[in-house]
């Protein structure tokens, strides 16, 4: 395998995200390779650091949020987003799902409460 590119997606059966949110990130990351946002090594190697930086007791649960993680520091260090915008992003998705009852779908309709 060329490790600038992706590695092929399995056609299993088995399901491979256990939240939309996971694989929308996962999605992301393709796309943004796919545009030359950073190369399929540099991607991996952000990765393998944020693995490794959870230590040895991770158990491999919170695998998602390291590649978000990743993906956040890649697009600031890149230029493709501010840390800043990022952040208020965050916050504001944080201060929608507050806000919004059980059951119903989150909404990002403003700027994030104090």
């Amino acid at each position: 395998m060329n490790v600038a590119d992706p590695p092929g997606l399995s056609r299993d059966t088995e399901q491979v995200f256990a939240e939309p949110w996971q694989a929308q990130a996962f999605a992301l990351v393709l796309a943004l390779h796919a545009r030359d946002a950073f190369t399929w090594r540099e991607w991996a190697d952000e990765l393998s650091r944020e693995l490794a930086a959870a230590g040895p007791d991770d158990d491999g649960s919170r695998y998602y949020d390291h590649l978000l993680a990743t993906l956040e520091l890649l697009a600031v260090r890149k230029r493709l987003a501010a840390a800043a915008e990022l952040s208020a992003r965050k916050a504001a998705w944080a201060d929608a799902y507050r806000r919004t009852a059980h059951g119903r779908p989150v909404e990002l309709t403003g700027e994030p409460s104090p």
